[in-house]
């Protein structure tokens, strides 16, 4: 009996030593030591504890470099970056290079066509189909542009689409509800939301910029996400040496056709804004990001911040989303927030911007609650996309900081001269609700400030024909709105575009 006690507690033994808790990127040769490139020992970490459906932790005190070694580290599992340093050499990448993230968060469960929907009405409930589980769903009209977008950036526009979420019975949530009717739809993907999260924490990662010329060359050397239910917390990146020159960052954090995240805890660092020459023909500033969206439904990011002054104008803003859904930011301090091609409804609570402040167009409800942001205007409505918010926008308890070389001042900006087509109808907000404002117009230098106005001036003579729609009506609540310069709050100095528009004042 003794024999077969010990026998069993031996192979039990056996059994605990051969069955690893997780796996370390030493285990398969990395060095942790700041010079040796580990990349292809991280790649293959990672790929030994998707097979084996462990976790990955990174040896705290560790520096992991990593140079032009080519290839992803594809991450299935939770991984914990501690206190390990990361460096990411982007100095001697070339642009052939440039395509590959260093990480790559990926699902098990694979993307499929759902078949048979021909077309989808806006604020439809339901897509009439049964599907395997909670998906985010991408729906795509090809023969229709929207986004067709107008300035030094200009461009001939994208395929309508847009994403959504739909349980099993094929429900549509109604948080990422139809934006747009779709008479006819040539693809409709739906990608499964994985029931367990998975976690991702911790790490430094330092990205030594790259020396390529000034050129819409897109640098995709961070962390991919492409994976719902993912949470990110407590990591720091950082940026170092770059030149008078550079190419652009898609965003060291990219998340791409997800839903359900949560980035909480992080600190990013802006990047240089550099120059280059548009599809106008003209010099424009390059966009570069840490922080990019695209595609996404529900994602939340909590009590992050980055490393540079959020009011140092070397530096381009620092996040950017694309045909998003139910965004979210609490307790964040960024340069910038930013919605180029629509998002519908976004939060933002308890959150300071900078200079470039709040950018959108889209629709639904943008909701923004205590927050101070330092720009000429409390919302900039993107002209390049039409200046266009169909829905409502609600404000309370906020404060903005107006810059001192301001001319004007306004609490909704933007620009739609009415020449030109976006693909779609433009729109300014139907309701409008400011409550406890503190317009701080303090700095402002320039003589000619007469004070600030509810809507900046949008370029358009609305006693001119054949122009391109844009409905402006409503009705604007505001109350305790507060100047510290003591000068009125007007309408706008194009009052007639808002002459539709019921203005109602309260304390």
């Amino acid at each position: 009996m003794k024999k077969c006690l010990f026998l069993a507690t031996c192979t039990l033994f056996a059994f605990s030593c051969a069955t690893p808790k997780y796996l370390s990127y030493e285990k398969f040769g990395a060095k942790g030591d700041g010079v040796t490139d580990d990349f292809k020992a991280i790649i293959a970490t990672h790929a030994a504890a998707n097979e084996k459906g462990l976790p990955v932790k990174a040896r705290n005190g560790k520096t992991y470099y990593i140079g032009k070694t080519l290839g992803t580290a594809v991450i299935r599992t939770d991984v914990d970056f501690g206190t390990a340093k990361f460096i990411i050499d982007d100095s001697k990448v070339g642009v052939d290079e440039r395509h590959d993230n260093i990480f790559r968060v990926e699902s098990t469960l694979e993307p499929f066509t759902i078949e048979g929907v021909e077309s989808l009405k806006r604020e439809q409930t339901g897509i009439g189909k049964s599907l395997p589980g909670r998906c985010l769903v991408q729906i795509v009209n090809d023969n229709q542009k929207v986004y067709i977008r107008l300035g030094k950036n200009q461009n001939s526009g994208v395929s309508q689409k847009e994403f959504f979420i739909a349980d099993k019975d094929g429900n549509i949530d109604p948080s990422s509800a139809l934006v747009w009717d779709y008479d006819q739809i040539t693809k409709m993907t739906a990608y499964p939301i994985d029931e367990k999260p998975l976690v991702i924490k911790g790490g430094t990662f330092t990205t030594i910029a790259n020396q390529a010329p000034s050129k819409y060359t897109y640098y995709c050397r961070g962390i991919a996400v492409e994976r719902s239910n993912v949470k990110i917390e407590n990591i720091t990146h950082y940026v170092e040496g770059e030149l008078d020159h550079g190419a652009p960052y898609d965003g060291f954090l990219a998340l791409e056709k997800v839903a359900d995240v949560v980035v909480r805890g992080c600190l990013l660092t802006a990047h240089k804004t550099f120059k280059t020459i548009g599809s106008a023909g003209v010099p424009v500033s390059m966009g570069t990001y840490d922080i990019n969206a695209h595609g996404c439904v529900g994602i939340r990011w909590e009590n992050c911040s980055q490393t540079t002054d959020i009011n140092d104008t070397k530096y381009w803003g620092i996040f950017v989303s694309n045909f998003c859904k139910a965004l979210s930011l609490d307790h964040c301090v960024f340069s910038r927030f930013d919605a180029h091609q629509g998002v519908r409804n976004v939060t933002l609570t308890n959150c300071e911007f900078g200079h470039t402040g709040v950018n959108v167009v889209g629709s639904g409800t943008m909701r923004i609650e205590n927050c101070n942001i330092h720009r000429k205007s409390l919302v900039a409505l993107r002209g390049d996309y039409g200046s266009s918010w169909e829905g409502e926008l609600i404000v309370k308890n906020c404060k903005l900081i107006v810059p001192e070389k301001a001319k004007t001042v306004s609490l909704i900006s933007g620009t739609n001269t009415g020449k030109h087509d976006f693909g779609y109808t433009c729109y300014l907000p139907e309701r409008i609700e400011i409550e406890n404002l503190v317009i701080d117009d303090s700095a402002v230098t320039d003589k000619n400030y007469t004070g600030p106005m509810i809507f900046g001036k949008f370029k358009r003579n609305v006693d001119e024909d054949g122009l391109y729609p844009y409905i402006t009506k409503g009705v604007i609540k505001l109350g305790n709105v507060e100047v510290t310069s003591g000068k009125p709050l007007g309408v706008s100095l194009e009052p007639k575009m808002f002459q539709d528009y019921t203005i109602s004042y309260g304390k």
